[in-house]
């Protein structure tokens, strides 16, 4: 079976910056393969576009210029924060409030979302809500562990991706989201 809108699919792969020789930011294995449901929405389309068509045992080998995967990083995602955020009975949480953090936000809708803290002031937090890969060029190498029809359940699931290294899945290499 070819993989095909509403595939499911299971796959290994290694992510490296830039092309195949670059530094590797992520590496996925058989003992924890990424399964989603292909078409659902949940993956980058340039990412789904280069494995159309594959079948079980394909490997795969392609880059992502960072236009097709998350974009530019942009400035306008530098934003100040005030330091009261990062406030406990007055005084700021040094555990938390630490340059290089990652720390998880949401915005006034309750969105989930990442920033990392770049700068620390007397009055307020400078916060990169950049994607962690925004401006970064991608490189994927794999294979295709499985391809099968869904069952009823996989169809109606509310997150069709499962097996990503434990991790937020909006980051992982582009393949959750």
């Amino acid at each position: 079976m070819k993989i095909d809108k509403y595939s499911m699919v299971s796959l290994i792969y290694q992510l490296r910056e830039k092309n195949e020789n670059g530094r590797m930011l992520e590496e996925l294995s058989e003992e924890r393969p990424l399964k989603f449901l292909y078409g659902s929405g949940r993956l980058l389309p340039a990412f789904e576009a280069n494995i159309l068509s594959l079948s079980t045992g394909d490997p795969f080998n392609f880059n992502l210029d960072a236009e097709n995967a998350y974009g530019s990083r942009r400035e306008e995602m530098i934003i100040d924060v005030p330091v009261s955020v990062f406030e406990v009975d007055g005084k700021i949480d040094e555990n938390i409030c630490k340059v290089g953090n990652e720390v998880p936000m949401t915005d006034g809708d309750g969105n989930p979302f990442y920033g990392v803290i770049i700068e620390i002031l007397s009055d307020h937090v400078r916060m990169d809500f950049n994607h962690p890969m925004a401006g970064v060029d991608l490189h994927f190498a794999g294979k295709i562990l499985e391809v099968r029809e869904p069952s009823d359940e996989e169809l109606n699931a509310p997150s069709s991706c499962s097996g990503c290294s434990g991790h937020d899945h909006s980051s992982c290499g582009g393949s959750c989201s």
